[in-house]
């Protein structure tokens, strides 16, 4: 490139700000998994650093979510990425970072941002072959945090309430998937060496904007972690530091209110509200839209009342409303979850209200274990019911006021010297009285339990003092409970007469057979795989009639036959045969079920079997001593996402035979054993 082409370059790319940061202070130690250990001697640097690094493994999702985030996803993706663009405006999201950008976030939690979009910033100047859509450079701290208010907004359900209005499915005013993640930790209370246990482990999809990427962040500015983030991400999402650790799992909360409106007969822009005609705000949001390989410029309207976002439908006028549209600090709440040397720090943080949702699991050197059931959510009127749709002509719930952090379901330091959750109640989340009390029925509290929940309870409860092995077979265990916890009783499938129904004996009595265990070797394991994919299939049926009858056992398990002589031309079929680890050309037998404590979830593959796409994924296993955190971990595939590198899929077999990799926050120890050792130039 000539010399004048390439400062071009540079400076398109870079601009001032980029241009304060040195790549060459920045060092990127890759070990024998290439895993990234970065570190620089100002906590910028090292996003600067995170940014290149994760730009070397995943570019390209780095960059689809980041297209997102600015409303380009369309010019991308085609009418794919149009409604997410659309959701975008609807949800005035970039008003809101441009209003609070300045006044709310942190100065130093700014400079973070700058120095993660310079190092991504000059990764796409140094690859341009690389890049997707090039107006989508440079990326600036705003886009990011648009990034981060979109998938928060996600969490707490916008995708979905949104779906329900468009679909026509939303409850009129007048009128399960089995998923998630594990975390629990042990005190010395509990633990046989009397050392602290924290289990982090989230069952995210494996692949994907919301797959997890692990890296090691260590600055002079006392910044020291392990674990894993997003693709978009400046910090570490959940993992630990040189004094604590911390795990989410997904709560469920009421993070989000549907209101529909009353509309004047004679305008259709007008609601009431408390008796007067207010009128909609109306905006024009202008989508462009890539339709064969020829970019379309479409507008489509977006409104607000004074609830929210708004849309109008044949069905009715309907506005949302969420706390996690209103808060711009969320990934900056993160970043102080890093940086916390202790309990009170990391309290400071919590207080700050700015992550919408998720459970959290905490524990550190200290001994000190924790649990709360973390949320953003609304000072409620307790004469409306908030499970279904509201009315949107009174300002009695146009709430405006949140639950401060003292309200939510939590624990600090239970007798019993554990907690956990796997997505379940938050008021059973240790053992005995000092479990959290329900105090407001409008948050909308999840109080369900299910298999992984009652199988911890099983495992732990003999245990008058849990061992690090014992510790390490709870997070493992691919066993149900004695009593299956489906949303749906589905026990009839296990009580159906084999001399009854000659025509499928042989899978009944697979079935009965079965040990319950989600091996890859297991034929009942195998058998089940096929009957669970039929029922999932009509979970709302059998949520509305609270289980299944006995002809309706016998229609799936003959269905789930014929599919299998179909496919394999046999019933004798090992779980292995038909659910796969699949990246790239390479296909492994994948153990694992929906909802045991390892669980996976999948979807589709070739040839009759499935490949996992939702399940166990990064595994972090930590003992605090008194030397330091001892670290285990385990990501589904390897380092990379990119086929031509050797850490694409060279953790296939560890993570299906459930081995996991010595980590360190050790500096000398990392260098000590570097593969590689380079700067983000």
């Amino acid at each position: 490139m000539p010399k004048i082409a390439c400062l071009f370059t540079l400076l398109f790319f870079f601009g001032t700000t980029e241009a304060q940061f040195n790549p060459n202070a920045i060092d990127i130690i890759r070990d024998q998994y290439g895993v990234p250990h970065i570190f620089g001697k100002t906590d910028p640097e090292v996003a600067y650093g995170l940014a290149w690094a994760h730009s070397e493994d995943d570019f390209k999702t780095i960059q689809q979510s980041l297209l997102a985030g600015k409303a380009m996803l369309a010019q991308y993706q085609g009418k794919k990425g149009a409604s997410i663009d659309y959701i975008i405006h609807l949800l005035r999201i970039p008003e809101l970072v441009e209003a609070k950008y300045e006044s709310d976030l942190s100065p130093d939690f700014k400079r973070l941002l700058e120095g993660y979009c310079a190092g991504l910033n000059a990764y796409a100047a140094k690859h341009p072959e690389e890049i997707l859509l090039k107006n989508a450079f440079p990326v600036t701290p705003k886009d990011m945090i648009q990034y981060s208010v979109l998938q928060l907004c996600v969490l707490s359900g916008a995708d979905k309430a949104l779906a329900s209005i468009f679909g026509g499915t939303v409850p009129l005013l007048e009128n399960y998937k089995t998923a998630g993640s594990n975390a629990f930790a042990f005190n010395s209370a509990k633990t046989t060496d009397g050392q602290v246990y924290l289990d982090i482990n989230a069952h995210q999809p494996l692949e994907g904007p919301v797959a997890f990427y692990e890296a090691h962040l260590c600055s002079e500015e006392g910044w020291n972690i392990l674990g894993a983030n997003f693709p978009g991400a400046p910090s570490i999402l959940h993992g630990v530091n040189e004094n604590l650790g911390w795990a989410h799992t997904v709560n469920n909360p009421d993070k989000l209110d549907v209101y529909q409106l009353e509309i004047n007969p004679a305008n259709k822009l007008q609601y009431k509200l408390d008796g007067n005609w207010e009128t909609l705000e109306e905006k024009t949001a202008s989508l462009k839209v890539k339709i064969a390989g020829v970019k379309i410029n479409i507008k489509k309207k977006a409104y607000w009342s004074k609830y929210g976002p708004t849309i109008i439908t044949e069905r009715g006028t309907f506005s949302i409303r969420m706390p996690a549209q209103m808060d711009i600090r969320g990934l900056e709440q993160w970043y102080r979850f890093n940086k916390a040397k202790n309990f009170t720090e990391f309290n400071k943080a919590l207080n700050m209200l700015a992550i919408p949702g998720y459970n959290i699991v905490y524990a550190d050197k200290y001994d000190t274990i924790y649990y709360i059931s973390n949320g953003r959510i609304p000072i409620r009127n307790k004469n409306y019911n908030w499970a279904t749709t509201l009315p949107g002509n009174t300002t009695a719930t146009l709430w405006n006021g949140l639950h401060p952090l003292a309200d939510l379901p939590q624990v600090l330091q239970p007798s019993t010297g554990y907690v956990y959750n796997t997505n379940h109640s938050p008021f059973h989340s240790t053992d005995g009285a000092e479990n959290p009390k329900i105090k407001d029925i409008t948050m909308g509290y999840e109080t369900l339990e299910n298999n992984r929940s009652k199988r911890f309870e099983e495992l732990v409860q003999p245990l008058n003092k849990v061992s690090y092995a014992d510790f390490k077979r709870i997070k493992f265990d691919r066993q149900f409970p004695s009593t299956l916890t489906f949303p749906a009783n589905i026990d009839s499938l296990f009580l159906i007469d084999a001399n009854a129904y000659p025509d499928i004996a042989d899978i009944i009595l697979n079935l009965k057979n079965w040990d319950k265990k989600a091996m890859a070797e297991s034929i009942g394991a195998g058998n089940f795989f096929f009957v669970y994919t039929i029922t999932a299939k009509k979970w709302p049926t059998y949520l509305k009639n609270k289980g299944i009858n006995k002809e309706e056992a016998v229609a799936i398990l003959k269905e789930a036959k014929a599919t299998m002589i179909k496919d394999f031309g046999r019933t004798n079929i090992q779980l292995g045969e038909v659910q796969k680890l699949v990246r790239g050309d390479k296909a492994i037998p994948l153990p694992g079920l929906p909802d045991v404590l390892a669980p996976m979830y999948s979807i589709p593959y070739k040839n009759g079997m499935y490949k996992g796409n939702q399940g166990d994924a990064y595994i972090e296993l930590v003992r605090f001593t008194k030397d330091g955190p001892i670290i285990e971990s385990l990501n589904v595939y390897g380092a990379s996402a990119r086929a031509n590198s050797p850490h694409y899929t060279d953790q296939m077999e560890m993570y299906t035979k459930q081995q996991t990799k010595s980590m360190t926050l050790n500096k000398a120890e990392v260098y000590k054993n570097a593969v590689r050792n380079y700067h983000p130039l």
